[in-house]
């Protein structure tokens, strides 16, 4: 262990083990270190046993659940856009070649108690009974504007400079109605909060951009893509492409201590006695518990279900997004879903969360609208835990620091993170230009 590192990664949580991937392709030499036995940090998979023993203690699960082994419970689940940046960081990669993925069954939106089916396209909107004859009318236009959308066709702007004119401002030019705004906005643009409406608009219009081709990536019932046995195949692809790459990598490190020069910049981390020196180090917040600022909590409920979410065609995996003003709260409310049709459970069984940013120190009451959603179920277990964010001055430090995970159930936000973290690592641009069609294969099996 005594040996010289260009970057020290401590955890194995998704965001650390994508990092450490795209940092081994690039020729630098990563040391990857856990104090944990297993892999994923906070973004672990569980079986029936293990998810029993963190949440219920000592309790043993109940049989008519089925064997433990064939459980694979996502502790931070969250859908991948088939035409988003996870997609392509895979691809940039070659991760593709360890996974096998499957469409997701469906997405949906809640709007005035009920679930439907969140239309994306100009001709899903003339069908969607979400709307009226005239709003869907004005809908479908405002679909048709931003499919045809092309920022190197000044033609295809109709004038609107999407850099100054904000969100609202171009929404209002198409007259739409707030319940049409929330679920675009929320289900297809994938904003957590309303203060996209005052930014400018070619974010907003970029999002439901990607949404709409991602749908139309494999005819599915929704843009989402999953890999089979769940995400905790993740980290350990990244984890195999590291080593590829002469990356190395060592589980259950007790303590990982990083070490600093009189400057306070991270010279090595020191483990079991032994110090590997670095020049820099990258990590998730419970290492550098001093280097974060707490910035809010997520609630979240976990749910074992023998039927899939009521009202949502039989979705065997889907997403509903509840969008703050529904609820009448600040943030969204998320449920997520997952089967055995993505061999995350034994047959005949569904894996449901609800997530949201916590306004309350009551998961069971706060969480109860999305709860409500589910129908029975078998079990439920309740939790909540805190989101931290880095604050120091990792210039200074040479330390890089990922922000906790949200409670949003798709992994827009997530990559975000990792690709700005990059950039602030080597001092360039992640180029993510691929050819998506290198993911699709494996997404069909």
């Amino acid at each position: 262990m005594d040996e010289e590192y260009d970057v020290i990664v401590l955890g194995t949580g998704l965001k650390e083990c994508i990092l450490s991937g795209l940092l081994s392709v690039d020729g630098l030499k990563v040391l990857h270190m856990d104090r944990n036995d297993y892999y994923g940090g906070a973004s672990t998979s569980l079986n029936l046993t293990q998810l029993w023993k963190r949440f219920r203690s000592d309790d043993k699960p109940p049989e008519d659940l089925g064997s433990s082994r064939e459980y694979n419970v996502d502790m931070i689940p969250k859908f991948m856009m088939a035409n988003g940046a996870l997609v392509r960081v895979l691809i940039h990669t070659d991760v593709t070649k360890y996974l096998n993925f499957k469409a997701v069954d469906g997405s949906f939106v809640y709007n005035k108690g009920k679930i439907y089916k969140v239309p994306a396209t100009d001709v899903e909107a003339l069908k969607s009974p979400l709307m009226g004859l005239f709003e869907k009318r004005r809908a479908r236009k405002f679909f048709i504007y931003v499919q045809d959308y092309d920022q190197n066709d000044p033609k295809s702007h109709e004038g609107l400079d999407l850099n100054q004119v904000t969100a609202r401002q171009l929404i209002s030019k198409y007259g739409l109605e707030d319940d049409t705004i929330d679920f675009i906005g929320h289900a297809l643009a994938l904003h957590r909060d309303d203060s996209y409406l005052d930014e400018p608009a070619k974010d907003f219009v970029e999002r439901v951009k990607i949404y709409a081709e991602s749908l139309a990536r494999f005819q599915g019932g929704s843009p989402y893509i999953y890999p089979l046995y769940g995400l905790g195949e993740l980290p350990q692809a990244f984890a195999r492409l590291s080593a590829v790459y002469g990356g190395t990598y060592m589980l259950n490190k007790p303590e990982c201590k990083v070490e600093f020069d009189e400057n306070g910049k991270a010279i090595g981390v020191t483990s079991e006695g032994e110090t590997a020196k670095c020049k820099k180090v990258v990590c998730d917040p419970s290492y550098l518990s001093d280097k974060v600022q707490k910035v809010g909590r997520v609630s979240r409920a976990i749910c074992i279900m023998s039927h899939p979410i009521p009202e949502t065609n039989d979705s065997h995996s889907a997403q509903v997004i509840l969008p703050q003003k529904q609820l009448g709260r600040k943030s969204d409310m998320y449920l997520f879903c997952c089967s055995y049709a993505h061999n995350v459970a034994p047959k005949g069984k569904f894996i449901a969360f609800v997530t949201t940013e916590a306004e309350t120190d009551q998961p069971e009451v706060e969480l109860k609208p999305g709860i409500d959603l589910l129908g029975p179920v078998d079990e439920i277990f309740y939790d909540m835990y805190d989101r931290f964010e880095p604050c120091n001055d990792h210039e200074a430090d040479g330390c890089f620091i990922s922000t906790s995970y949200d409670p949003t159930t798709h992994f827009e936000t997530t990559v975000k993170d990792v690709v700005g973290m990059y950039s602030k690592i080597t001092g360039k641009v992640l180029d993510l230009s691929v050819d998506l069609s290198a993911a699709s294969a494996a997404a069909e099996d």
